[in-house]
């Protein structure tokens, strides 16, 4: 079997005897790459994934593994935005892949900035997560409509996401989103209209009580309605078991940023009575 170009294997293991959560890196193979760790309060462990090319090259296959063990909790995040390059005539789309298991008791927040496509770019995305009982997850993406200050406002040529969550062996999401702005322009008002920026953020914790989930649904629908402006929608779904999704559309990434970090502290305070803790960046 041929391997990925960029391959990244990380396992995040608690630690009884400090309290702390230690980090082993399985493999890693280039352009993909984690320098340390650090610690934070609480026990948790902070990881940066860098990509040592500056960003997504037409032809590249990146893969991410990511094992949280029991009790683990684990903050992932990148060192920047992710770049997506302008792909060459004839040259594949790029790939990326990210197989996710969080074990019991266990809690993954990945927090990565904003995917950017270039003008010509083409990128595939594919993320597969699983929840054991008790495991918990914060994790968002957002995607720019390419450098606005280039002009370069929906120019990539497609964008495919694939994305399949599962809590104690049940599906609860199952998505597929094709971005295709040749064929089907993203301005249309049966599309993103007037929007430009578009976010999706899963806040799930298996096994937590079904009055717990009514009460924070409350607790961010109201966020919500007060975030929400002429610039930018906010909207929360309900998934079938184990959590919820909170969805945006902004003509801006500083509004959608910004209200993304009030839904996590709202959501980790209610699920696990903690503060929110914005990743420090290293360059």
């Amino acid at each position: 079997m041929q391997h990925p170009d960029g391959r990244l294997s990380l396992q995040f293991e608690y630690d009884a005897a400090t309290g702390r959560t230690l980090l082993h890196v399985a493999e890693q193979r280039q352009p993909l790459k984690v320098v340390r760790a650090f610690h934070l309060e609480g026990g948790a462990a902070l990881a940066h994934v860098h990509n040592l090319s500056g960003g997504v090259l037409a032809g590249d296959r990146l893969s991410l593994d990511l094992e949280i063990g029991p009790r683990a909790r684990a903050q992932v995040t990148s060192t920047g935005a992710t770049r997506l390059y302008r792909s060459r005539a004839g040259s594949s789309a790029a790939e990326f892949s990210a197989h996710v298991l969080i074990r019991e008791r266990a809690l993954l927040e990945y927090l990565p900035d904003p995917l950017i496509p270039f003008a010509g770019s083409r990128f595939r995305q594919n993320t597969v997560v699983n929840l054991e009982d008790g495991a918990g997850m914060f994790w968002w993406e957002t995607v720019a409509p390419g450098r606005e200050a280039r002009g370069e406002v929906f120019s990539y040529d497609a964008l495919d996401f694939r994305f399949a969550l599962r809590a104690t062996g049940i599906p609860v999401a199952i998505e597929h989103c094709h971005l295709d702005p040749l064929a089907r322009p993203l301005a249309s008002p049966a599309r993103l209209g007037p929007y430009r920026y578009f976010s999706s953020f899963f806040i799930c914790r298996a096994g937590t009580s079904e009055g717990t989930w009514r009460d924070l649904e409350k607790q961010l629908q109201e966020l919500g309605r007060k975030l929400s402006s002429p610039v930018i929608i906010w909207g929360l779904g309900r998934l079938p078991a184990h959590g919820l999704v909170v969805r945006a559309l902004s003509q801006n990434s500083r509004d959608i940023s910004s209200g993304l970090v009030g839904f996590w502290r709202v959501a980790k305070q209610a699920l696990y009575g903690q503060d929110a803790v914005i990743p420090r960046k290293i360059y």
